[in-house]
């Protein structure tokens, strides 16, 4: 048993960003992925470099980082939609899977009668997830949905970054990433209701109805106050001190949860008064009176070291921490014992393998498995095109 989703077909039709973390982390449960890609130049992300892996000679591969952030354990399969004997193949293809995942735009695929009515039709079986910007309804639904549009239109970045600077992005397409995980958990529902009912079902998912559904705290605020919030920086909307101060050295994050970690803060610098003090010594308070604390704390750890107010909290029981390059993260002891980056053999590569990012889920009875690299543009288009006409 290569994981616990072992035995299961995922045909992905998916590519950028969204639909391919998604069908990873199927891929990573043990699934089987057959990755469809177009003839001219596959998966739009093949492109999205540098950095690319590198051949033997130097050269780049097809394997751009930004692709093999998203697409291990997975065949790749060149099909041409345009060609009648392509749509056949992949609707016999469909016939054999358990899940279809495709993040055209509404509509896309039914030119090419690989939509949903029609599969779903064909196959009463089939879970077939459609992955798109706005849905397939709403006012919006022919717009073109990327990472970046999802997060201005849904609110997130009118939140992140400095008051009176302008709107920021995650660093990271953090919309795609979390509507994948979304998708994934759709799609495990409507196989367990399968698995129940024999009943398959058309799962419709947007990028900005997920990208709103996790504006969590601040989206509650918003809608229990009616104040719309702002863009505050580092700091919390709900807690102080909550955010990230500059020391002597560097940078360092504050994490106050609740009183008691703060009077045990106020001890640590020396100011046990401020948690006495009825401006600052509940977290409401303290709220009220940012303005006033914040510059005050701020001064005070100016003069410390990144490292003395770690040690120092961290006796205390304080929440605190470092602000680590990615160096810093990806290298650390942390992550060399949770095993978040693996290396994976991959033989059109110069070095024989790729360093990747691994899965975070820890399982006792059915671990992750890292079957196979990121695939070269067609890599299985004939071994599983010729098992589908043995099969006939």
């Amino acid at each position: 048993m290569t994981g616990p989703l072992d035995g299961l077909v995922i045909l992905d039709l998916s590519r950028i960003l969204a639909g391919p973390t998604c069908t990873q982390l199927l891929g990573d449960l043990g699934a089987e992925v057959i990755k469809i890609e177009s003839p001219e130049q596959g998966d739009d992300t093949r492109s999205w470099g540098p950095p690319f892996a590198m051949d033997a000679n130097g050269n780049p591969t097809d394997l751009s980082a930004y692709f093999m952030c998203a697409n291990r354990n997975k065949k790749s399969v060149v099909v041409d939609l345009t060609d009648p004997e392509g749509q056949k193949a992949l609707f016999k293809l469909a016939g054999r899977a358990d899940v279809v995942i495709e993040n055209f735009k509404p509509d896309g695929l039914k030119k090419y009668g690989l939509d949903h009515d029609t599969l779903c039709a064909a196959y009463p079986g089939l879970v077939y997830c459609s992955i798109s910007g706005f849905g397939q309804t709403g006012p919006n639904r022919e717009k073109p949905g990327y990472d970046l549009m999802a997060q201005g239109f849904g609110g997130i970045m009118s939140i992140t970054g400095e008051a009176g600077r302008e709107p920021m992005k995650v660093g990271v397409g953090i919309a795609d990433v979390v509507c994948g995980l979304y998708a994934t958990v759709g799609i495990l529902a409507a196989l367990r209701h399968r698995d129940a009912t024999g009943e398959g079902q058309h799962i419709d998912l947007a990028l900005v109805d997920t990208q709103m559904s996790w504006l969590i705290n601040q989206g509650l605020n918003y809608l229990t106050s009616g104040n719309v919030p702002t863009r505050a920086g580092n700091a919390h909307p709900n807690i102080v001190p909550y955010q990230v101060f500059e020391t002597s050295d560097g940078y360092v994050i504050v994490a106050v949860g609740n009183d008691s970690q703060y009077t045990r803060f106020c001890d640590f610098i020396g100011k046990p008064d401020w948690a006495t003090d009825p401006r600052f010594a509940t977290n409401t308070a303290r709220l009220s009176n940012r303005e006033i604390l914040v510059p005050m704390i701020s001064e005070v750890l100016r003069g410390l070291t990144t490292t003395a107010v770690i040690e120092g909290l961290e006796i205390r029981k304080v929440p605190v921490g470092p602000v680590n390059t990615l160096e810093g993260a990806l290298r650390s002891d942390q992550a060399a014992a949770r095993e978040m980056t693996i290396s994976m053999p991959a033989p059109q590569t110069g070095k024989g393998e790729v360093e990747l990012l691994g899965n975070p889920l820890k399982f006792s009875r059915t671990p992750v498995s890292y079957r196979c690299a990121p695939p070269s543009l067609g890599a299985d288009t004939k071994a599983v095109l010729n098992d589908l006409k043995e099969g006939d």
